[in-house]
């Protein structure tokens, strides 16, 4: 048989594999108003395991491999489906949709804000790209930020997460899981760094480096040009600018901003020694409660899953099946457990969409915990 005459055979299988594909969800819808009657959940793991035993067994051994992958997107995508039909709203999607009812329209110009560092830092030059007017208290570390946001002393904080060269910023990722906080708006900033000393001091005069460990993996291939210099690691790139300009010492210098040279009175050492030019720094900004304002359209998830494998793999795919992108996955070890990880999802989409709010609730019946961190638009 010649190839075209096996592909007419292929389409006529194709056209009965849709025809019993439709049917198979339509079967799935009639389960979905069942078990949403009857208040059970959409996943039932005992009634696929079976299902997946028969009909591997149908396939024979030779296809039972591939028959085991088919059936799983089958399960997930009719799991997607059910979810939709669920007439019940969880505590999470009440809260959203209560918060969304009314959106805010404009993000506030005014307010007090929570920074880490000193005057200078990054992070309040991204807390006034963020707020026309802020306040901003400066805490020395990322913790001191989530406890002021959460216990009222701040309205809003604002926090490295990521950085285009260096990565995620563990330390914040690690801290989220401690504290009740929700993401209301985020902004990449540029960042520049160059080596700040005292008036009149050469790059040959320049025994330690001080910096935050961030900023110092950023400027790694400046520092491989220069093996005799002792690198220490500093609070923050502010705080390491200051130090210089208060120390007596002349053979130190610090990575910062040429800002904070200005601010502190320093001689720039040497411009732009980052190891990217298109060095960007992402900030969120949080709040102690829920805030969603009109426009936002990227959404953050904090989960943990069944340690189990394809956990995971099911989770991305009930995105997939919404058609969202999975524009960010950050995974950290949960403290106490071998190898086990939470982790981290950003989407692009927004929760003014109800095909959002279907995937949230199948995803966090499907979780072993879910926390929604936010949704929030991007500067």
């Amino acid at each position: 048989m010649d190839l075209e005459a096996l592909r007419n055979k292929m389409n006529g299988i194709d056209d009965e594999l849709v025809k019993l594909f439709v049917d198979r969800m339509k079967t799935a819808e009639e389960i979905g108003e069942s078990k949403a009657e009857n208040n059970l959940p959409v996943m039932d793991k005992k009634r696929e395991a079976a299902v997946l035993q028969r009909v591997m067994e149908l396939a024979g051994e030779e296809f039972e491999l591939y028959i085991n992958t088919l059936y799983h997107t089958l399960f997930e995508v009719s799991r997607s489906y059910q979810a939709g039909l669920l007439t019940k709203e969880t505590a999470l999607t009440q809260e959203i949709l209560a918060n969304t009812s009314e959106p805010k329209t404009e993000f506030p110009r005014k307010a007090v804000v929570a920074c880490q560092g000193v005057e200078g830092s990054y992070a309040e030059r991204a807390c006034t790209k963020l707020f026309a007017m802020p306040n901003t208290m400066f805490f020395n570390n990322f913790e001191s930020v989530f406890n002021a946001v959460e216990m009222g002393l701040c309205q809003y904080g604002v926090l490295p997460i990521e950085n285009s060269s260096a990565g995620s910023v563990t330390e914040v990722y690690d801290l989220m899981v401690r504290h009740k906080f929700y993401v209301v708006k985020s902004i990449k900033l540029h960042i520049n760094h160059a080596l700040v000393g005292k008036k009149g001091t050469k790059l040959s005069d320049v025994k330690e480096i001080i910096s935050h460990d961030q900023a110092l993996q950023q400027c790694s291939e400046f520092l491989k040009s220069l093996p005799n210099v002792k690198v220490t690691v500093f609070e923050n790139t502010a705080m390491a600018a200051k130090y210089v300009a208060e120390c007596d010492r002349s053979d130190i210098a610090a990575l910062s901003s040429p800002e904070c040279a200005k601010l502190y009175g320093l001689d720039i050492v040497q411009e732009d020694v980052q190891n990217n030019q298109n060095n960007y720094t992402r900030f969120i900004c949080i709040a102690k409660n829920m805030e969603i304002y009109a426009g936002a359209n990227k959404i953050s998830l904090m989960l943990s899953l069944e340690h189990r494998p394809g956990s995971l793999h099911e989770m991305i795919g009930k995105v997939a099946c919404h058609g969202l992108n999975l524009c960010k996955l950050e995974s950290r070890p949960i403290p106490g457990k071998d190898f086990e990880f939470r982790f981290y999802f950003d989407l692009d989409g927004s929760v003014f969409s109800p095909h959002v709010l279907t995937l949230l609730k199948d995803m966090e019946q499907s979780a072993e915990k879910l926390s929604f961190l936010g949704c929030y638009s991007e500067m």
